[in-house]
């Protein structure tokens, strides 16, 4: 994953998108139906209908990126809501980016309580 600038959100689309749709398309969404500025430098993140890919929209300051990823195998965790956007943080988003659930992250070991 790209580093971001320090301050930067990283927000989740809930619901469905038609992953046919570009930049253009994404950044004509992010505005019309979460009412945000898709050139804010923010990261706006999207699921496709079976689950397996998201887009990421990011304007970098000098132009729109738009980045994509594909899961061999399993889903990508996503809110139920169908509207609206959730706030990830960075490392959210990369547990997001792993196939890994985001909202319930958990240790693979415990520590030892000392008795």
């Amino acid at each position: 994953m790209i580093g971001l600038p320090a301050g930067t959100r990283i927000w989740l689309v809930a619901g469905v998108t038609d992953m046919r749709r570009g930049m253009d398309g994404l950044a004509a969404l992010v505005q019309g139906a979460l009412g945000e500025n898709p050139f804010s430098g923010h990261v706006f993140i999207f699921r496709g209908q079976r689950g397996h890919l998201v887009k990421l929209l990011w304007w970098s300051g000098d132009g729109v990126c738009l980045f994509a990823k594909r899961l061999e195998h399993g889903r990508f965790v996503w809110p139920q809501a169908t509207e609206g956007a959730v706030h990830l943080t960075a490392a959210q988003l990369s547990m997001l980016l792993e196939g890994i659930d985001w909202r319930r992250p958990r240790r693979s070991w415990q520590p030892e309580c000392a008795a």
